[in-house]
């Protein structure tokens, strides 16, 4: 399924070495004067906020567009301006979680201090989210103005972002101190949740730039949207799961989601299956800072055999998701969607 490393590595150094070309196309911007300070606190700003993750949101952009392609070699500037699309993404990432953290009081992104956190930068980074947000339609102006697909791709890019912005709207509103009530959560509020929050920004918006650039028409591939969207939920409620059941060295992060009384689909999914007094339990611990409380989620957890419900619900979510692929009439379509599904399923990480 995936690329072997070399490969993967190579297209990974090629993807880095298109960031540095936009990161200078931006510092020297034409339509701003710029000066030494204000040049060095935007390259510091990108440099610490733009490439550090995984970055899978936007190399599968590239990753997607090879395989509409069906196996053509891509000339060097299809490569670049896939990549710029995958950056683009990139830099939406970014000025998600720049803003997200400041938003939740965070302390850590990425295993280092949040942006905000650092000596001297504080509220500054309410406007360097600002200026991340408005890098995407400088880029694609710069390298996409003259593509028969460019409005089609502002329009995109427009549409996601109040997606997701509305999704972390949800969220906000359902977790407002001194108003923790868990029996506001259930499924349909976990979903629209994870629909809007995160499924279209990180799975639907990459498949769609690769298809805008191959000369698609998005309106005529709701059904691509629907698995995408689909995924996206499954990609979350596996995370969901690892948050509690994940190995940290392997996640990369301690769990939280407990004490931050997170409508994860592990506590709705409790709600439903249990009885009077394990509810009283969850009522009583959930969302408490205490590793007691803790603790006693997680046995309970475990007395309910959440582990067997989430793998039932990976099974019947990987069969659903496969019919849906091979109902497909395309097969590059389908070649797209199965290797994102391949990418997720059974991860540990």
């Amino acid at each position: 399924m995936a690329d072997n490393n070399g490969a993967a590595s190579d297209l990974r150094a090629t993807f880095l070495e298109v960031y540095a070309k936009l990161k200078s196309e931006l510092l020297s911007d034409p339509a701003f004067e710029w000066t030494d300070a204000s040049r060095q606190w935007v390259d510091r700003m990108l440099d610490y906020n733009v490439p550090g993750g995984k970055l899978n949101r936007g190399l599968s952009v590239i990753d997607s567009y090879k395989l509409l392609k069906e196996g053509k070699d891509l000339t060097d500037d299809e490569v670049f301006l896939a990549s710029a699309l995958g950056w683009c993404i990139e830099w939406l990432q970014a000025y998600f979680l720049v803003l997200d953290d400041i938003m939740d009081n965070s302390h850590t992104r990425r295993g280092q201090p949040c942006w905000f956190r650092l000596p001297k930068i504080g509220m500054i980074a309410i406007n360097d989210g600002i200026i991340l947000r408005n890098h995407i339609p400088r880029i694609l102006k710069k390298h996409f103005r003259t593509k028969a697909y460019y409005v089609d791709l502002l329009d995109l890019f427009n549409e996601v972002e109040f997606q997701t912005a509305s999704g972390q709207m949800i969220d906000l509103i359902t977790t407002i101190e001194g108003e923790k009530d868990l029996s506001k959560y259930s499924l349909p509020l976990h979903r629209r949740i994870v629909q809007y929050k995160t499924a279209y920004y990180s799975f639907y918006l990459p498949v769609a730039c690769a298809l805008l650039m191959a000369g698609e028409d998005l309106e005529k591939h709701p059904t691509v949207k629907d698995v995408l969207i689909n995924m996206g939920i499954y990609f979350q409620v596996q995370d969901d799961y690892l948050d509690c059941f994940g190995e940290p060295e392997k996640i990369g992060k301690i769990g939280t989601d407990i004490e931050d009384f997170k409508c994860s689909w592990l506590v709705v999914k409790a709600l439903e299956l249990c009885n009077e007094e394990q509810k009283q339990t969850l009522f009583d611990h959930y969302g408490k800072e205490g590793p007691a409380d803790v603790a006693k989620i997680k046995v309970l957890y475990n007395e309910i055999n959440l582990q067997g419900a989430f793998a039932e619900f990976e099974s019947k979510s990987y069969e659903k998701l496969n019919s849906s692929i091979e109902a497909h009439p395309s097969k590059s379509v389908q070649a797209v969607l199965k290797s994102f599904l391949g990418k997720i399923y059974k991860r540990q990480k």
